[in-house]
């Protein structure tokens, strides 16, 4: 396993489209591996792997609660998630993201969604989310998409975050 360097915006691969994962190999299993050690060393609760610079659509996530398990932890994997169907209500959390360190604002998400994804095992499932689960779950399915969650703010507040980050990106030149 290895910690692998999280991509930060205006990093551009963020935009990109992320490509439907074939077949679990040995190498997924690895890059899910380096994905959850590189997740829980950040720390975050949810990593899509485009963020490592990794265009397939693999997420890892983590939302337990450090009393949940006993070592605190309970790994998730999702291969090719997609979203099959949406609550019309609407839940409103605070975001934030590994690739847009130290941002934080809130986002109106569906409260509930029903997802479709595979596991390691290959093993097609399907699933309904709600609460933490469905907000972290359709952000990083977003990320797939070459989506942000900056993209669901107003114009003037996604403007000051992409101007602030490309600042930074430019002093780190």
């Amino acid at each position: 396993m290895a910690i692998r360097e999280i991509i930060i915006l205006p990093d551009k691969q963020l935009r990109l489209i992320s490509k439907p994962v074939e077949k679990v190999t040995s190498e997924v299993r690895k890059l899910a591996d380096d994905m959850f050690e590189t997740m829980y060393d950040a720390p975050g609760i949810g990593l899509a792997a485009i963020q490592i610079a990794v265009p397939l659509r693999l997420i890892t996530m983590d939302i337990a609660k450090k009393d949940d398990e006993e070592d605190g932890k309970k790994p998730r994997v999702f291969i090719n998630p997609e979203v099959i169907s949406a609550s019309e209500e609407l839940s409103v959390y605070e975001e934030g993201c590994l690739s847009i360190p130290e941002y934080y604002e809130e986002v109106e998400r569906p409260a509930t969604v029903r997802i479709r994804y595979m596991d390691l095992d290959g093993k097609t499932i399907e699933e309904d989310a709600d609460g933490l689960f469905a907000t972290c779950i359709q952000h990083e399915i977003d990320h797939l998409n070459g989506v942000l969650f900056v993209d669901y703010l107003s114009k003037l507040k996604r403007d000051r975050v992409l101007k602030k980050f490309t600042k930074l990106a430019k002093r780190a030149e």
